[in-house]
């Protein structure tokens, strides 16, 4: 899978699920060679209007693909289908 690739997990500092999410994502990032891109939404006003309390979201090219846990199946799939 090419390296330009990235993932954008929308997150907040003192978010533990947030920091499962970027913990559990990190071995499935490596294994597709994909990047991770982490945004605080607490930093910008629009994430924080969309996303708020529905952190983390885990996106790339603006689809939706999990919240709250990372849903390993499906973003397996998903970077399947996409690589």
């Amino acid at each position: 899978m090419s390296a330009a690739v990235r993932l954008t997990l929308v997150s907040r500092r003192y978010c533990h699920l947030c920091t499962q999410m970027e913990t559990a994502l990190a071995p499935l990032a490596e294994e597709f060679g994909v990047g991770v891109e982490v945004l605080d939404v607490d930093a910008d006003p629009a994430l924080e209007a969309r996303y708020d309390e529905r952190v983390p979201v885990l996106l790339h090219a603006g689809v939706e693909l999990c919240h709250y846990f990372l849903d390993i199946p499906r973003v397996r799939d998903y970077l399947n289908e996409i690589g």
